[in-house]
């Protein structure tokens, strides 16, 4: 057992319902709501509540002044890194690394052939009772460009393998190799874009991917290309893609806007070429079980004293 006194964990998950916790760690219920379970000051493992917004995931943080692990259930980490100044140092933040992969992956896939393929339009046609044949845009033969190679990007690639792409070009945060091949930096994007018929954002947003897909970014993609993001809202500046979205020039799938959610009457709502999806890339029936692996596993681990996994930033 960690040899630490204080044992408070808080789930978002009733402690029954997830197998494999260790005993002798103290289980509180919280998904969110305006009442705690008992006294943030004695929280010592704290997970964050899914998809319940910034304002919420961060609320308790100010008062638990004994916890030593903030373990997320997402992959991004943007909507709890600003309150992290009001923890003590040596705080492990976590990520959901394992849980949303799949998923989001497979989103992306789906927006990709949903938007090549013409399905927007084949629905409102079936709406209509309008059989709106033609020819359409396969992904076989295109080029394709990740923009974010982490594990949801290489996810991403999986499951483009059967589909005859051209080449898959990733790019990140700083260039590497991979079994795969190359992964560009950043500063490359300038020479790939230009040969890029699909682009796929799935990068985490942080200094250098806010407003990564400006003006510049979008008049460096040939015409006809498609944008995909299922990363955050904010790598893409809204402004500039309406630009190109309503001069027919580019399209684009979007699982996540800025801002978000889209509010009613949004220009993004109806400008032309757009599918969008209400940020569901993770929120889908592999969650729960992944996330609750996931947990288990790291509670193991921390009340054994071990190193936890999945540390994105440790405060301090």
């Amino acid at each position: 057992m960690t040899s630490a006194t204080n044992t408070d964990v808080w789930l978002p998950f009733p402690a029954a319902e997830i197998d494999g916790l260790p005993e002798g760690l103290d289980y509180r219920l919280w998904d969110g709501g305006q009442d705690y379970p008992a006294d943030p000051a004695d929280c010592a493992f704290y997970v964050v509540p899914y998809m319940k917004g910034p304002e919420v995931a961060v609320r308790p943080l100010a008062a638990m002044g004994a916890v030593r692990v903030v373990q997320t259930l997402t992959a991004g980490i943007d909507h709890v890194e600003p309150a992290l100044g009001l923890l003590r140092p040596g705080v492990r933040l976590c990520n959901a690394r394992g849980v949303h992969e799949a998923s989001t992956a497979e989103l992306a896939l789906a927006l990709v052939l949903a938007s090549l393929r013409g399905f927007p339009g084949f629905v409102h046609g079936q709406d209509g009772e309008e059989w709106r044949s033609g020819f359409y845009p396969a992904l076989a033969d295109k080029s394709v460009l990740i923009v974010g190679y982490g594990s949801i990007g290489s996810a991403i690639e999986d499951r483009l393998e059967p589909f005859e792409c051209a080449r898959v070009v990733r790019v990140a945060r700083s260039a590497r190799t991979t079994e795969r091949g190359p992964v560009h930096a950043l500063d490359d994007l300038p020479a790939l874009l230009p040969e890029a018929d699909v682009v796929i954002l799935s990068t985490p947003l942080n200094p250098a991917s806010q407003g990564l897909v400006d003006a510049r970014f979008l008049a460096a993609m040939p015409d006809g290309a498609l944008l995909v993001n299922v990363a955050r809202g904010g790598v893409v500046r809204t402004e500039a893609l309406l630009s190109e979205l309503e001069s027919g020039r580019l399209r684009a799938a979007l699982d996540v806007t800025d801002p978000e959610p889209l509010p009613a009457g949004h220009r993004l709502w109806h400008a032309p070429n757009v599918l969008i999806t209400p940020h569901v890339g993770g929120s889908t029936s592999a969650f729960e079980p992944r996330a609750k692996r996931l947990l288990a596993a790291q509670l193991t681990r921390f009340a054994a004293g071990e190193p936890v996994r999945n540390v994105v930033r440790t405060t301090g």
